[in-house]
């Protein structure tokens, strides 16, 4: 018989309990994996290949407050500044849906092109929005979702303008971050609600990286201390600042992966330690016929360390396969566009299953090399 062949007949000796640690390794680092990815979505959001190059303008108020219209020109000549676009917030509600699924935004359908660069869209489409005031471009995800397809129409009720809008959809768009959101003319909703001068966010196109923090510093200055001060900031930040409104998502998710691979270390030298005491006397007889220390030390490590990797490659692989291939948008109802398993991510989960082997074969370790043949011989008499 072969040492691995020892080793091996050992691990599974008891078969049940062996399936069971596996199965709770696996378990547990299935969580923490979903957990740092959920991390990762959070604190570092998708950005479009013309991100780099936006600047989002809100109210330094609030972003619930709006801006007015008249700021416009006064952006566009600002040098660096390559297109302006409004971005206001629609809140329709589609059909009896209590929260829709998909967002809707105002827009100008003649500079919306270039500051939204990544959206792929047919030219003859694009035309049919620039000219109708009702057409509408939907994204591709939303028009699988609700089966919408070219020619459509929908209504939306607001729930921030007082009115109802009837929309036809001229356009799918794809290729961006976020291929569920609806745009649509902002001339549109003027007309249907009287032209309030107000605008949800201003999106401004950058002709350069390098004109980015100049442009921003000027848009700033140019409505400090007025009555409607604004914040500039690139897109980046944008999306950052609503992640900090729920709190230290950090400290918390954080907080949560330490419980589960404390909770993990101490179950697997529970599970070690009652697996090694049942093998006592073995043990004792390996010691009686020459068998060193650190010989006996090595094949426990070697049980302990293959049971916990067997349950990574399930747990850690298992998570790895259902967040890369599975539609991440289905299962999290949208939360979530992507879901990316990093190689960070992926080391981090077999690390923390080869300490677990490690740290689990310590106490059983320490015991069988305190133990004398005498009384390891004696334990299962």
């Amino acid at each position: 018989m072969t040492i691995g062949t020892f080793i091996l007949k050992n691990a599974l000796r008891n078969k049940r309990r062996a399936t069971l640690s596996v199965l709770s390794v696996a378990v547990s680092l299935f969580l923490l994996v979903t957990l740092l990815v959920a991390l990762r979505e959070l604190t570092v959001p998708a950005e479009g290949e013309g991100a780099a190059l936006r600047v989002i303008v809100r109210s330094k108020i609030s972003i619930a407050n709006p801006l007015p219209a008249r700021q416009r020109p006064i952006i566009e000549r600002i040098p660096g500044v390559e297109a302006v676009s409004p971005f206001s917030w629609f809140g329709g509600q589609f059909k009896n849906e209590e929260a829709t699924t998909f967002g809707q935004f105002a827009v100008d359908p003649k500079t919306f092109k270039t500051v939204f660069v990544e959206g792929k869209i047919d030219p003859e489409q694009y035309k049919q929005f620039e000219t109708d005031r009702q057409a509408c471009l939907m994204g591709k995800i939303t028009a699988e979702k609700y089966k919408f397809k070219v020619g459509d129409r929908i209504s939306l009720a607001s729930t921030i303008y007082p009115c109802t809008l009837e929309f036809k959809i001229v356009g799918l768009y794809s290729g961006s971050v976020d291929d569920r959101n609806m745009f649509f003319n902002e001339k549109y909703l003027n007309e249907s609600v009287g032209d309030l001068g107000q605008v949800g966010t201003w999106w401004v196109k950058v002709r350069s990286a390098e004109d980015m923090p100049n442009v921003i510093s000027a848009i700033n200055q140019a409505f400090a201390n007025t009555s409607a001060e604004v914040r500039a900031e690139s897109e980046r930040a944008f999306q950052l600042s609503f992640i900090s409104m729920m709190g230290n998502i950090k400290l918390f998710i954080g907080s949560i992966c330490t419980v589960v691979v404390f909770t993990l270390i101490l179950v697997a030298a529970s599970t070690m330690s009652m697996a090694i005491r049942e093998r006592f006397r073995e043990l004792a007889v390996l010691k009686a016929l020459g068998f060193r220390r650190r010989e006996l030390f090595a094949f426990i490590l070697a049980e302990s360390f293959g049971l916990a990797m067997l349950g990574a490659l399930i747990g850690v692989g298992g998570a790895y396969c259902l967040y890369t291939f599975g539609n991440i948008s289905k299962m999290t109802n949208g939360f979530f566009i992507v879901a990316e398993v990093t190689p960070k991510i992926l080391g981090t989960g077999f690390l923390v299953a080869a300490s677990l082997g490690i740290i689990a074969s310590i106490a059983p370790a320490i015991a069988v090399a305190r133990m004398s043949v005498v009384s390891g011989l004696k334990t299962l008499d």
